[in-house]
């Protein structure tokens, strides 16, 4: 091979030296751009994956486990994003109080696009006017006391329905039953009336409404691997994506049947119109042309779907729950049964108005809660900017998960942790409340992102619960003993029992009590 003349030998010489220039510049302006982060204890991450190995079926148990070796604030990489998961009321307080406008948003993911009408609903909303304003409107407009007071008699009527229902039955699958009450109420709540149940002209079947919304509580509650592995969301390699897009078009052609209907009534009364539940309400707020950000058709069915889905199912997870824990230990059921007996009596049923008077009631709910909250991890939030805690980093886009359902076990927070006390919550014990102030007990959540519908949520299960226990005497199947009842979960937005609850109800008041007519 022949030597290089000397002009070329210089110009390679060139090349090379500004090559490693350019190489050296860039390295600097990078280390000089990437902030050196110090980040919370855990495990460490493997390439492209993360820590997504360590998350198994049940992910607040997982995280659990990987907090008492990492400490109370641990850090995670989930795919291609940072996350952080507190466990204890120190940290769940840093992020839902102290610091919550900078952990107030959400992350963006396949569900919110794809089933709330790109975000339309308040759930998946990003932070910003439009939420702001939504969620200005749900405490003012849907939520407010007066609204829930003028809709008490629906609660009534259709918790009335229920039991009679139920005095005709043996063996009870309780989930059903429940999920059916609570979809009822929200139904005419809602909608004005019982669409699924006895709507002519509504395209679906209950079977048919039971699947979407069993459908549409899964894919909000999935680990989809597009939305922790963006370059890999092209493939859809679970499904989810595909699944996602036709329940929302199931979901679509039935609130479009709900609200030309509610518009079709506007029309027809016009000045005379009155607004008979929540979707005219949101319809009346779409044509304020005053609004800071308008609500379009999109909007209002985004809200409308948020209020069906939200009122629905969680109530009924709970009072399942309730209802579990109280068959597995018969004297607090019998403790919670004698203080009803003595306070509404065998010639009656519990009104709404009772529930102030039922401290024991009261106290079994929030045990429930303790134990088994519906959403054990919250929904996920997601910092705006860079904050420091305790001497770490939580670094801008990091994802933040709250274990509520760790803290709840938590020996350090609580005496006895896995036995289901109710007296806990009793005399110097029941100042922890369940609405956000208490950072040892927060089934709803806390700050801004409070679940909206808390005041619902509270008068639902206080009131299906309550009449459950005094309508009836309840026990477990024959052959069915209360310490072997299986308490084992399945995840999805909600944590319901892996297996429905059965037990025998026995009616014990009187007969005329549980016939009552529903409109």
């Amino acid at each position: 091979m022949e030597p290089l003349p000397p002009w070329a030998s210089s110009s390679l010489a060139a090349v090379l030296a500004t090559a490693l220039l350019l190489v050296t510049v860039l390295r600097r302006r990078r280390g000089a751009a990437t902030r050196k982060y110090n980040l919370p204890p855990g495990p460490r991450p493997w390439p492209v994956i993360g820590n997504l190995d360590l998350i198994g079926p049940l992910p607040h148990h997982s995280a659990r486990k990987l907090s008492a070796r990492h400490g109370p604030l641990m850090s995670l990489r989930l795919g291609s994003f940072p996350a952080v998961v507190a466990s204890s009321p120190d940290t769940a307080r840093f992020f839902l109080k102290t610091r919550d406008l900078a952990f107030v948003d959400r992350p963006r993911t396949a569900a919110g696009r794809y089933t709330t009408y790109k975000c339309s609903g308040l759930f998946h909303s990003p932070y910003g006017a439009y939420w702001r304003q939504g969620r200005k409107l749900w405490q003012a407009e849907l939520f407010n006391a007066r609204r829930l007071a003028s809709l008490e008699h629906v609660r009534g009527e259709e918790v009335r329905s229920m039991l009679s229902d139920l005095r005709a039955a043996a063996a009870v699958a309780l989930r059903e039953r429940l999920f059916m009450v609570n979809l009822n109420v929200i139904s005419r709540m809602v909608l004005g009336r019982k669409y699924i149940v006895d709507g002519a002209g509504s395209p679906f079947t209950p079977e048919e409404f039971r699947w979407l919304i069993d459908e549409h509580f899964f894919l909000n509650g999935v680990l989809n691997i597009g939305d922790v592995i963006p370059w890999l969301s092209w493939l859809d390699p679970q499904g989810y994506v595909k699944r996602m897009k036709r329940s929302a078009k199931m979901f679509d052609r039935f609130l479009e049947h709900v609200l030309d209907e509610h518009n079709e009534r506007r029309r027809r009364e016009g000045e005379e119109f009155v607004a008979m539940d929540m979707v005219d309400v949101l319809l009346e707020l779409a044509d304020d042309p005053n609004r800071e950000v308008p609500i379009h058709r999109d909007g209002v069915k985004g809200f409308t779907l948020d209020l069906i889905g939200g009122g629905t199912d969680t109530s009924a997870v709970t009072v399942e729950w309730a209802m579990s824990e109280l068959l597995r230990n018969p004297d607090v059921l019998a403790k919670a049964t004698e203080e009803l007996d003595r306070v509404i009596g065998r010639d009656r049923l519990v009104a709404e108005e009772d529930i102030p008077n039922l401290p024991y009631m009261e106290a079994v709910v929030k045990e429930t809660m303790r134990l088994h909250p519906v959403a054990p991890l919250l929904t996920p939030r997601l910092s705006r900017e860079d904050v420091s805690v305790g001497g770490y980093d939580i670094p801008a886009g990091t994802r933040v998960l709250i274990n509520i359902w760790a803290i709840g076990r938590d020996p350090a927070v609580w005496e006895a942790p896995m036995e289901f006390r109710p007296e806990r919550f009793l005399g110097g014990g029941g100042g922890a409340d369940v609405k956000g102030q208490d950072f040892e007990l927060l089934p709803f959540g806390s700050g801004r992102r409070i679940c909206p519908g808390i005041g619902l949520g509270l008068k639902m299960v206080h009131m299906i619960l309550a009449n459950l226990l005094h309508a009836f005497a309840w026990r477990l199947p024959d052959g069915v003993a209360a310490e072997e009842l299986s308490m084992e979960e399945t995840f999805g937005l909600t944590v319901p029992r892996r297996v429905p609850l059965e037990a025998v109800a026995e009616p014990k008041l009187p007969a005329h009590l549980y016939a009552v007519a529903v409109p």
